[in-house]
């Protein structure tokens, strides 16, 4: 269906599938966001979300939508697409703070992948990570040792998780862990969807003399229902935009690093 609005041939297919991926991408949006966004009247951007509600690909709220659940993340694959060029920047500002000769520990997600792909011409290297993808990354650097905490494979994204690969950590102490995670809140938390993955998270952290954050903007913007830790027991934050205040001042008093890169 086109629909004529404000002298624009607005395909209406492409619209709402745009509209998706920027929920998805930013956790919600609002409908006087949407109308500047595409310069449509509020009336389609509200029937484009009404429709797209009535599919359950979204939840509609008052003035706008999110995504339909905090409980469930979006497919790895769509993870690894979004605010890719993002991710990119600040694993580049990541990787070179890791310094040649570390032993590293990289947990599941597309942001700790991104990181693996700048630690390729790292000389002497002791990688430990219970992400398959990394393993198979960090596989074509030859002067890069890479251990796989074995575990449940869980085949969505590669990732392995429960007892054998907490078991599996705890042998390890490691100079720095980079970690990734599904949402951060306001207050500082960091947050996930899956406990089991969780716990891998906490395993590492305390198996690490510092520990790495990377998360682009679009974590700000999403909840999870599970608990990994609190900034405060980071050393650094790698993002792609700047704190709100509050917590800014929050990370100051904490003593954590907050690294911005440029877009």
């Amino acid at each position: 269906m086109v629909i004529l609005e404000r002298g624009f041939m607005v395909p209406q297919s492409i619209r709402q599938s745009e509209i998706l991926q920027i929920i998805r991408s930013e956790g919600q949006v609002t409908v006087d966001g949407l109308v500047d966004r595409f310069g449509v009247a509020a009336q389609t951007i509200r029937r484009d979300l009404t429709e797209l509600d009535e599919t359950g690909k979204v939840r509609r709220v008052h003035g706008g939508a999110m995504l339909p659940s905090s409980i469930a993340n979006i497919g790895y694959r769509e993870r690894r697409s979004l605010h890719s060029l993002e991710k990119q920047s600040i694993a580049a500002l990541c990787a070179q703070d890791i310094p040649a000769g570390s032993s590293v520990f990289l947990n599941i997600g597309t942001s700790t992948e991104a990181v693996a792909h700048e630690l390729l011409h790292h000389d002497g290297l002791m990688v430990v990570t219970n992400n398959i993808n990394v393993a198979n990354i960090l596989a074509a650097n030859p002067d890069c040792a890479v251990i796989v905490a074995g575990g449940q494979l869980r085949r969505s994204d590669g990732g392995l998780v429960g007892t054998l690969t907490r078991h599996a950590i705890s042998q390890f102490k490691v100079d720095l862990a980079v970690i990734g995670c599904s949402a951060l809140d306001e207050d500082g938390d960091i947050l996930d969807f899956d406990i089991q993955e969780v716990s891998v998270s906490q395993a590492i952290i305390r198996q690490a003399r510092k520990v790495f954050l990377v998360a682009d903007q679009s974590k700000f913007a999403r909840t999870a229902p599970a608990r990994i830790a609190s900034l405060a027991e980071i050393d650094a934050l790698y993002t792609d935009h700047p704190l709100k205040d509050d917590l800014s001042l929050r990370c100051r008093e904490w003593g954590v690093r907050v690294v911005v890169a440029s877009a």
